[in-house]
């Protein structure tokens, strides 16, 4: 049996049983690259930095990366080549996935070690993608507790380079979670209270957030464009559909 390149463990994890409480089982990790070396999951994340920076094999510093390109100007870890990928076969739990492409979690994992203050952030990205108000707003309590970590204000105006420089407002409103749309209104935008329908004043005063921010014109989030030069206004618009409501009634436009 092949075992890791970095650890020289055999190929394995061990996990709970579910069945039999208090048992562990093995089951597959085995991550090889095209050049024929086999990686567990967590090793080679652990070589993200270096892999995503030289696209070559940890091991064998074999060329691993198709069609590979120099790195972004701006970003590092960002490679200039839009089709670039790093096709791996990667055995797990689930089975067999043949052409897996690595290298967006390697670029994530890479990106994260040079920018650990990120990790939040991408973390209230999720939330409002998904709708988790309840979770956005235990983060954001969590993170005034905490003097070492992003700014309340940073984080929920973060524009993530990994997702074409999109804010949580974006995602939001390309996930049609108006819940979140107006939490981050609220808390983002100088748009005036009377303005919020009562289902989301109410919600914003159940979660303790009556007192707003100050919120000045360069600090609204609605102003802020993706990679593509959009505002969520510009995304809504686009999408149609149950959010037309919202930008008809003019509270996505900046300044508004």
């Amino acid at each position: 049996m092949a075992a890791c390149k970095v650890c020289e463990e055999p190929l394995i994890l061990e996990v709970e049983d579910d069945e039999n409480e208090g048992q562990t089982q093995q089951v597959p990790d085995d991550l090889q690259l095209g050049c024929g070396c086999h990686f567990h999951w967590s090793c080679l994340m652990d070589q993200a930095s270096d892999l995503a920076m030289s696209l070559k094999c940890p091991a064998c510093q074999a060329q691993v990366a198709t069609n590979p390109a120099g790195p972004s100007v701006t970003n590092p870890f960002l490679h200039t080549s839009s089709g670039m990928t790093i096709p791996t076969k990667y055995t797990n739990e689930g089975g067999v996935q043949d052409n897996f492409d690595v290298l967006p979690s390697v670029t994530e994992e890479a990106y994260l070690a040079a920018n650990p203050e990120a990790r939040p952030a991408r973390a209230f990205h999720v939330m409002c993608g998904e709708g988790d108000v309840g979770g956005i707003v235990e983060l954001l309590q969590d993170l005034e507790q905490d003097e070492t970590s992003m700014s309340v204000g940073k984080l929920i105006r973060y524009q993530d380079p990994l997702a074409a420089n999109k804010t949580g407002l974006h995602l939001a409103v390309e996930k049609g979670q108006e819940e979140v749309i107006w939490l981050l209104l609220w808390l983002a935008s100088p748009l005036a209270t009377e303005l919020f329908p009562e289902a989301a004043l109410a919600a914003a005063q159940s979660m303790g957030l009556q007192q707003r921010p100050s919120n000045s014109s360069a600090d609204d989030i609605r102003a802020f464009q993706d990679s593509q030069g959009r505002t969520a206004e510009a995304v809504a618009s686009g999408l149609g559909g149950v959010l037309m409501k919202v930008v008809e009634a003019g509270v996505l436009h900046p300044g508004a």
